[in-house]
C-alpha cells in the first residue's frame, strides 16, 4: 500500500470519529457518570452517607464538626441496641439530625435519679460518661416502636427528657465510623 492510499484510507476513517467526537465523548460521559450517580444515590439511600457532628451534647463521644459516615443496613436486621449511637430526624424539628446514645429500648422502664439512669430499676452502667446526669426523669415506659436516646454530655444535650421517646422510624441509622479530622479515624464507639 502505498503512502497516499495509506493517508487517503486513514482521512476517510478519521472522518466520521471527528464528526461524532462531540456525540461520542457525551455518550462516553454518560456512560460513566450516570452509572456513578445511580451508585451513590442507592449508596446513600439505602447503604450509608455522611454527617456531621454538630454541637457538644455527645462530648466526650464526638466532639463539634467532626464528620462520621452513618450505616443504614443493621437496622434492617435487627432494632438498635443499648449504646449504640443512632443518628435521628426528628419530624418537629428543624435542622440537622441530632446524634444521640440509645439507652431505653422497647418494653423498658427508663427513670432517672439522683444523676443516675434506671433501666427497670436497675442501675445502667455508662462508662462513656465523664458526668452525672443532672436532671431527674420519672419512670416511663418505653413503646414498642420507640427507643429512648440521651446524649453522652447530659448537662448540653437536648434528648428523650426534652422531646420524649423517639420512634424508630425517624432512626437515619447507626454512627459507624469517623473520618474527620484525621487524627482522630476510626470506628464510632
Amino acid at each position: 500500500m502505498s503512502d497516499e492510499s495509506y493517508r487517503a484510507e486513514a482521512e476517510q476513517t478519521s472522518a466520521p470519529r471527528s464528526r461524532s467526537g462531540l456525540g461520542s465523548w457525551i455518550r462516553d460521559l454518560l456512560e460513566t457518570v450516570v452509572p456513578a450517580l445511580i451508585i451513590v444515590l442507592v449508596v446513600n439511600l439505602f447503604l450509608a452517607q455522611a454527617t456531621r457532628v454538630e454541637g457538644q451534647s455527645m462530648e466526650p463521644s464526638l466532639y463539634n464538626d467532626q464528620r462520621l459516615i452513618i450505616e443504614k443496613v443493621s437496622y434492617h436486621f435487627h432494632p438498635p441496641r443499648r449504646g449504640d449511637i443512632v443518628v435521628l430526624k426528628l419530624p418537629n424539628r428543624p435542622g440537622p439530625p441530632l446524634i444521640k446514645r440509645v439507652i431505653g429500648l422497647p418494653g423498658e422502664m427508663v427513670e432517672i435519679q439522683q444523676g443516675h439512669v434506671y433501666i427497670n430499676g436497675e442501675l445502667l452502667q455508662e462508662p462513656y460518661l465523664t458526668q452525672l446526669t443532672f436532671s431527674s426523669h420519672s419512670r416511663e415506659v418505653v413503646p414498642e416502636d420507640s427507643i429512648f436516646v440521651l446524649g453522652d454530655n447530659r448537662g448540653y444535650s437536648s434528648d428523650s427528657r426534652s422531646f420524649g421517646v423517639v420512634k424508630l422510624e425517624y432512626v437515619i441509622g447507626r454512627a459507624w465510623f469517623r473520618y474527620w479530622p484525621l487524627d482522630e479515624i476510626g470506628f464510632v464507639r
